[in-house]
């Protein structure tokens, strides 16, 4: 490994600093993560609300949501024509654009900020596509890590559930470029299964705090405020020098 140049170990040292004074309120990453019919989105709205209640000042980013990144995702979707390959490097693309534009920002001016959606979504899915881990874990480096990581879980039979009782599974989203059955609903089945598969792994790997996600919303949202409540006084994450460190070299942080 190269080593580190005067004015990036400066770098590191400067977001130290910054995120380990002890005179101002810590900016905070806060991830809600889940399969689809979870039941994270709701809760994530409220958590928001009662944040600002709190006080806090919140930033909420959603998965595949950069302008810049987005529409080229969607035309891709719309002709079918996304590999697993593509539709991670996209993704990560996505991902990338707002850690520097959205997530950096507000974490740096001392907010929380909820990701609908982080990086491991990413990954889960495009484990369950058959891609390597690691590949697709290179495609985040340097890797920002949430302070919190909240994992809403639930069974594959009651996520199908509930998607089915608003709509079918779209192309992508029941698996079918993968899965190859042409019947969405049996497919999304096959591909949720994967992807729950995944999502436990990294649950355990990355030591997410598990939610579960059949308990009524009044139970899981108090028992968020309360593992919050804990999770805050978390020291800052070392973890996070380096990303912040190449922020700052591009111009962030108003340097």
């Amino acid at each position: 490994m190269p080593q580190a140049t005067p004015s990036l170990r400066g770098l590191r040292r400067r977001a130290r600093e910054h995120f380990t004074h002890g005179s101002r309120r810590r900016g905070l990453l806060v991830a809600f993560e889940g399969p689809d019919g979870s039941g994270k989105t709701t809760q994530r709205k409220l958590f928001k609300t009662w944040l600002k209640a709190e006080g806090y000042d919140v930033v909420t980013t959603k998965w595949n949501s950069s302008d810049l990144i987005k529409p080229i995702i969607k035309s891709r979707k719309a002709v079918r024509a996304l590999s697993p390959e593509e539709f991670s490097l996209l993704h990560g693309a996505d991902f990338r654009h707002r850690v520097e534009q959205v997530i950096l920002p507000a974490l740096w001016a001392g907010k929380v900020v909820i990701a609908d959606r982080f990086l491991f979504t990413g990954l889960a899915r495009d484990v369950a596509r058959g891609l390597d881990l690691d590949w697709v874990l290179k495609l985040y480096q340097p890797l920002v890590w949430p302070d919190l990581v909240f994992y809403f879980a639930v069974s594959p039979k009651t996520s199908g559930k509930r998607i089915l009782a608003t709509r079918t599974p779209r192309f992508y989203e029941a698996g079918q470029d993968v899965t190859e059955v042409d019947d969405p609903v049996e497919s999304y089945q096959r591909f949720i299964t994967r992807v729950i598969r995944e999502y436990e792994s990294l649950a355990l790997i990355f030591n997410f705090i598990t939610v579960d996600a059949e308990q009524s919303i009044g139970e899981q949202h108090h028992q968020i405020r309360e593992l919050f409540r804990e999770g805050e006084k978390r020291p800052w994450s070392d973890w996070n020098a380096d990303a912040v460190a190449e922020w700052l070299a591009m111009g962030g942080g108003g340097a």
